[in-house]
């Protein structure tokens, strides 16, 4: 899509921003309905859009993706009234006789800017909370899912006018375009490197930004800790999505003398879970392109193999993979894997582990597996990162009750649920002050018993 295309899609949601509809409430809401039920009416072809992108099965494809949005869109038709209503505030004495309250108002024309690992559900989840909120929205899908693309493609124009919804596929040329222009708001989820470009852009219109990014998770285990149950579930959040999710556990980080009867534990359960052949899984999804898939293997290291390892060129598969005597040097804990590799790192005690965390850029997400309740508040307390579990794995973004997002190197900003409505929002502080009574007391020319009178009020 050329420059001048975008810009007329963007003139053309100022112009219907400018027009009002979109402060309506029952406007908001009848198109979340709309949204959700074009998303049900197209819900196999999006299962097989995610097939031929990456390999997920219909139940993946449903559980991680078409029905985390169906949740988010179910919760804010719950919940869109009481979010956009106005909340009125205490007013000070001083203001007498007045009303305060906050008004949360739509920012305008956003640009929503979603990566390929999660291509449906990191493109909608945002939409939703964008249209909740009151916005016009401009989606830019990855160019890694094509077929997902197509399908968002498809449904938006189902459901919405371009001059409401519209979307821009392409690849970087037209991600370049986009960040060219005036929007009124930025999300981006996707890499740090991208990320960094995305603020850059976005200073010069001095537009405000969310950046969902990520960084190399840890995954903490301590001696109490219940390794087969903690084997199977991060086993479950490793290698979800063949480990393509922003919140995998990026590696293990456990005490010493656990390291090899954990090891074992994640061995079995990797077969329990995938097969002693994974890359013969049917359900065992696919590396996203070939650039990543020669990536991941060259961050294998063969020596280090306990588990996996093999791979299939041809269908970009590499196989769950575990590797030990792992150390911060090594080059596959250089950079976020991002893919079916997971490293074991040994600690001597909890407090050096919480030292090395804080050293190192803060992680999108935290998990620590315990059955010390001590040791799992302290952690909780003192390792920097944007959310996780106790004893559990990625779970803690599945639910609209909490907002999702990091800090530092992992993002800024966060959405779901009620964060994600206060995301898209601006909240406008207001005074409706009364007109029967004006106190003199702020008024020249000043006098000493207006000034013990203004002493009184303000201390």
């Amino acid at each position: 899509m050329k420059q001048e295309q975008i810009r007329r899609i963007l003139r053309n949601q100022r112009d219907f921003f400018q027009k009002g509809v979109t402060l309506d409430v029952s406007f908001r809401i009848r198109a979340l309905q709309r949204l959700k039920a074009s998303i049900k009416r197209n819900e196999n072809a999006i299962h097989k859009a995610l097939k031929k992108d990456l390999g997920k099965s219909a139940f993946e494809s449903y559980m991680c993706e078409t029905g985390m949005v169906y949740s988010e869109i179910t919760y804010m038709l719950r919940h869109i009234r009481s979010f956009a209503s106005d909340k009125r505030v205490r007013t000070p004495l001083a203001q007498f006789h007045a009303v305060s309250f906050k008004k949360p108002s739509p920012y305008g024309n956003v640009l929503i800017m979603s990566p390929w690992n999660y291509p449906f559900m990191l493109t909608m989840e945002p939409l939703v909370d964008a249209l909740a909120a009151g916005n016009t929205a401009v989606l830019k899908p990855s160019a890694y899912s094509p077929h997902t693309s197509e399908i968002i493609r498809k449904i938006i124009g189902e459901c919405f006018p371009a001059s409401y919804v519209a979307v821009v596929t392409g690849g970087r040329a037209e991600n370049t375009c986009l960040l060219q222009e005036p929007f009124d708001y930025i999300f981006f989820t996707g890499s740090q490197a991208v990320g960094k470009e995305v603020m850059r852009q976005a200073a010069a219109h001095l537009t405000p930004v969310t950046l969902e990014l990520g960084g190399k998770s840890p995954c903490i285990v301590d001696r109490s800790a219940n390794l087969r149950l903690a084997a199977r579930r991060i086993v479950f959040g490793k290698f979800l999505n063949c480990g393509q999710t922003c919140v995998a556990p990026d590696y293990i980080y456990c005490d010493k003398s656990i390291c090899r009867p954990l090891a074992e534990e994640i061995k079995k359960e990797i077969i329990r879970q995938f097969g002693a052949n994974p890359l013969n899984n049917p359900d065992y999804g696919k590396i996203i392109n070939e650039k990543h898939f020669r990536r991941l293997t060259g961050l294998i290291d063969r020596k280090k193999v306990i588990c996996g390892g093999s791979s299939n060129p041809d269908t970009l598969q590499i196989a769950p993979t575990v590797l030990t005597n792992v150390s911060f040097q090594d080059a596959v804990m250089q950079e976020e894997i991002f893919g079916p590799i997971l490293p074991i790192i040994t600690w001597h005690s909890l407090e050096e582990a919480i030292r090395k965390v804080n050293s190192l850029p803060h992680p999108l997400a935290l998990y620590y597996f315990t059955r010390n309740r001590t040791n799992a508040r302290k952690v909780m307390t003192h390792c920097g990162f944007g959310g996780g579990c106790i004893n559990d794995t990625i779970i803690h973004l599945a639910t609209s009750e909490m907002g999702f997002g990091g800090f530092g190197a992992s993002g800024m900003g966060s959405y779901h649920g009620r964060d994600g409505f206060d995301t898209f929002s601006h909240s406008k502080s207001i005074v409706d002050k009364k007109l029967w009574l004006d106190l003199p007391m702020r008024y020249q020319p000043y006098r000493c018993f207006y000034e013990k009178l203004v002493r009184c009020f303000l201390r």
